[in-house]
Parts: C-alpha cells; structure tokens; sequence
C-alpha cells in the first residue's frame, strides 16, 4: 500500500511504497531533498511532520535527540509514512539548492598526493551543468564499482571536479581508484549532496577543521570564502596521524601569506619521531588555542570520531549548534556499526 507524502517545498506529493522511507520515494522522485548519510547518523534530513503518522526506523540520538523528536521533527531517510503525511524540511535563511544532476564524465588527471590518497580531477562531458556550494559533495561510480560519496574539493567556479580519495582497507571504490582507475577512464557523477556548505553572510570569524582526506570540502569551502573576499578570521586546523598524511601544505601556506587572516595548523595526533609540529588530537588542539568560539562558525569534515568530539568541544567552548556544520566520512562498515535508537 502507498502513502502519499505532501512536501512543503515541492510542487507536487509524492508517492511513498509501503516500507519506503519519504527520502528514499522524494530522491526517486528527483526531488533535490537535503540529505547526508542516509543512515540516521548525521541529521541533514531532518524535518518538521506537519501531519500525518510515521513509523520511525532506528537513528543515532546524535541526529535526532529526544527533545526535537518530542517537538515533532523526523529524520526523513528514517521515517516511512503510515498514513498520508506532509513534511517539510528544515529551512534556514542561508538554505540552498541546486537541481541535481547525473554527470557523465571523464578522468582528466590523476595523482597521488599522499600514501594512500588519490587526487581524481574529472571533467564534464554531459548533463551539466553542474552547480554546487563549497563543502557539498557528490556520488560518485567507477566502471563495475559501487558509487560512494566524494566531497567536491575544487571552487563552485572551477572546473574540472576535484575529489580526493582515500584507500580504504576493504574498500572496493577506493581500491580500484588506487591501483586501476586511468586516465580517460569514464566515471559517473550524481549530484550534488550535503548541508555542510559555506554560510556566506556569516561575518564572524571561522574555524575550519580538516582530518584526512576532509580537506577536500574544506579546500572548497576557505578558497570560496577568500575569493569572495571576506577580511574576518579564518583558522583552518589539519589533522593526521604523521608526516607522511600531510598534503596540499605547500598550498596553504602560500594562501595564508597571501591572506594575513587566515592561519594554516597541521597537527600531527601520532608523529613517528620527534617534531616541531602541533601534536595530540585535533580537537584538543582548537581547545588548547580558544577558551570560547561563541560567534564562531566551524566547518567540520573528516571521520566520525574526530567530528564528533570536536562538535562537542565547539559546544562545550559555547559556539551556537546552528553555527555547527559537520560532515563526518562514515565507511560502509562504520555505518553497519554505528548505535542506533528507536
């Protein structure tokens, strides 16, 4: 039996199969809905039930805690429809949108910028055009491989499509980049995806944390800011285990000589030998350097583990939960794995 979903910011209802979450039936229905994990971990999804009943299907207390859950907000990836429903999702002054698009394209350059991760620089052949805001990212499919999510690295105003991709260990996406993908090879885009994009009217300082290969969408998200040439604070910390983890260095150092308002700290949380380097975990570190960000705005992108325990060292150090934009890079194992709640 089908449900109709009414969706306050779509032109039409959708249809909602029995079994099916209202995210599932609205991306079916090419309907660009805001969206993260699709899991229940991240809360991008979240919405308001305007009418109607839902059955729940378990999330993590982390997107959806029990006070908004009592206020009637839903995760719509979680929440298939019991009756005829309207929903809308969460909308604030800064909400953007772009159509979505499935891009055929093609590999246009190719290099390791680190051990393990591999800089892919695609090029558009058809159903663009592509628009998206800095820190958004897109699905990605290699020939025979399982499409996975890529954070855009490059500017909106850029071309080719920049993604930074890190071999993981039983990842099959990722390991095809590292040791098959060729240039000229076909890939296919989808897209784009994601909340955690740059709030261009905020005009107090920012706090961009990167660990891993979560500098790509952070990339993105400083160049656009400094191309649109903001003058306040913008202190982009760098996490990883050890030397041989650091890249694009060289690059922000020249940005930030070339921009006084913004800072470049690597920090290392597991150096192989002595260094002169910031050491300790990435979040320790911002704390160490920042009694209080309130009026801040951080942009969080890298794993689980160190985006959540920055999002609550940004919180215990009094910064707004709107000023919050996180996007934790959760593999296909770490979804399967995480806690969940009815």
């Amino acid at each position: 039996m089908a449900f109709t979903a009414r969706l306050r910011q779509h032109d039409r209802a959708i249809a909602v199969a029995a079994g099916e979450t209202i995210l599932a039936a609205a991306l079916a229905a090419e309907v660009p809905y805001p969206h993260g994990c699709q899991s229940g971990n991240c809360g991008a999804c979240k919405s308001r039930l305007y009418a109607g009943e839902v059955e729940m299907m378990p999330y993590s207390a982390y997107a959806l805690s029990g006070e908004e859950k009592a206020q009637g907000l839903i995760l719509a990836c979680r929440a298939m429809p019991c009756s005829d429903v309207e929903v809308g999702w969460l909308e604030s002054e800064e909400t953007v949108m772009h159509p979505l698009r499935l891009l055929s394209c093609r590999v246009a350059a190719l290099d390791s910028v680190t051990h393990d991760i591999k800089r892919v620089r695609l090029e558009v052949l058809s159903g663009g055009p592509f628009s998206f805001s800095a820190g958004q990212y897109a699905r990605v499919s290699f020939r025979g491989q399982p499409a996975r999510d890529y954070s855009m690295a490059n500017m909106p105003t850029e071309a080719p499509l920049e993604f930074h991709i890190r071999h993981l260990s039983g990842g099959r996406s990722s390991r095809y980049v590292a040791e098959r993908l060729a240039l000229g090879d076909e890939v296919t885009v989808e897209g784009p995806f994601g909340t955690s994009y740059w709030r261009a009217r905020h005009i107090g300082p920012i706090l961009a944390l990167a660990g891993g290969s979560g500098l790509a969408p952070i990339k993105s998200i400083v160049e656009t800011a400094l191309l649109h040439g903001i003058t306040q604070p913008i202190e982009l910390y760098f996490g990883v285990r050890d030397e041989r983890d650091l890249y694009l260095e060289d690059h922000f150092a020249g940005l930030a000589a070339r921009h006084p308002h913004l800072s470049f700290v690597p920090v290392l949380s597991q150096p192989s030998r002595a260094t002169p380097r910031r050491t300790g975990l990435l979040h320790e570190a911002v704390r160490a350097d920042h009694a209080s960000v309130a009026g801040w705005k951080a942009y969080l992108a890298g794993p689980p583990a160190m985006v959540e325990a920055a999002s609550a060292m940004l919180a215990e150090c009094h910064m707004a939960p709107e000023d919050i934009h996180a996007d934790a890079f959760y593999t296909e194992a770490e979804k399967a794995a995480l806690p969940l709640t009815a």
